[in-house]
């Protein structure tokens, strides 16, 4: 038994789970990627959303995530998918 068996065990078994659960991941790194580029921003008062902006960045930079991986993404989905594949051992 390999250190990762019980991590294994946890993991989706069809390739469409696996790819689900890799999509998921994408979107979920570039929610983050995202939250991090915004933060860089200098905001002008004139023009930004004040207080209300600044409560609701975090929950746009996840939902720009979601979206930018629902459209292709960075191709980060397939190499984890492929990672999560080699972990199960070839899956079914």
């Amino acid at each position: 038994m390999t250190a990762l068996a019980p991590l294994s065990a946890a993991l989706p078994s069809t390739p469409a789970q696996r790819l689900d659960t890799a999509r998921d991941f994408e979107a979920v790194f570039l929610g983050q990627v995202t939250k991090l580029m915004l933060e860089s921003v200098e905001l002008d008062p004139q023009f930004s959303g004040g207080e209300g902006e600044a409560m609701f960045r975090g929950v746009m930079a996840e939902e720009l995530g979601t979206m930018i991986a629902a459209r292709g993404g960075l191709g980060i989905a397939a190499a984890v998918a492929a990672q999560i594949e080699r972990i199960e051992g070839g899956g079914q």
